[in-house]
């Protein structure tokens, strides 16, 4: 997306960035809690060099812009499980709550939509921090039905980008990775979008576990 800024923190802030290496699975959503603080802000603070606090995230992203704070392939601190699977095989981004409330969440769902589509994922990796570690969090976005609309936002523009792209749907690879295992059948018909069924999953994994 526009006004994307790659801005590392250094690797002497061990308490922000220990240099894990990590395979990521999932992406976990938070929010900063703080009413008047940028991304860049928030960025800066993590590469204070009297910050002392064990806490960090990949992204974050407020109403004009994203910044990388940390490799996607390094752990951060920012589910609150420890060493478990939200620290060690996710990607933290934080949302802004200062500035234009609605600008910032449609930046945050291009965002997200954007890295799905670079992993080849779709909203099933997407984990709030509470998730992890039961913490209310994102706190906006755990009100009502925030949450079932931030995803739909994402859905819509991942379906819109792969419209835009040569009809090439964001998933494609690993669709046509299941096809020729065999998981899925390709059919004049097929929808890659639509639901799965109980019973279509029942097929899926009666092949698998038949290879």
């Amino acid at each position: 997306m526009n006004n994307y800024i790659v801005a590392h923190i250094p690797t002497t802030q061990v308490n922000q960035r220990p240099c894990i290496p990590m395979v990521a699975k999932y992406i976990t959503i938070h929010s900063t809690a703080n009413l008047y603080s940028t991304a860049k802000n928030e960025r800066d603070n993590l590469a204070r060099v009297n910050n002392t606090v064990k806490a960090s995230f990949h992204l974050v992203v407020d109403e004009n812009e994203v910044y990388e704070c940390i490799p996607f392939d390094e752990v951060a601190w920012h589910a609150g499980d420890g060493r478990g699977p939200g620290n060690t095989q996710s990607i933290a981004i934080e949302i802004c709550e200062s500035g234009d409330r609605e600008k910032t969440l449609e930046n945050a769902a291009t965002l997200v939509a954007e890295l799905l589509k670079k992993f080849g994922w779709g909203i099933q990796q997407l984990r709030q921090h509470f998730d992890w570690s039961g913490k209310n969090c994102p706190r906006i976005l755990r009100m009502g039905d925030n949450w079932q609309k931030f995803l739909d936002s994402i859905e819509e523009k991942m379906i819109m980008s792969s419209t835009s792209n040569n009809n090439t749907h964001w998933a494609q690879e690993s669709i046509d990775w299941c096809i020729e295992k065999g998981y899925f059948e390709q059919t004049d018909d097929f929808r890659p979008d639509d639901p799965l069924l109980r019973c279509e999953m029942a097929v899926i994994l009666k092949r698998i576990f038949d290879k």
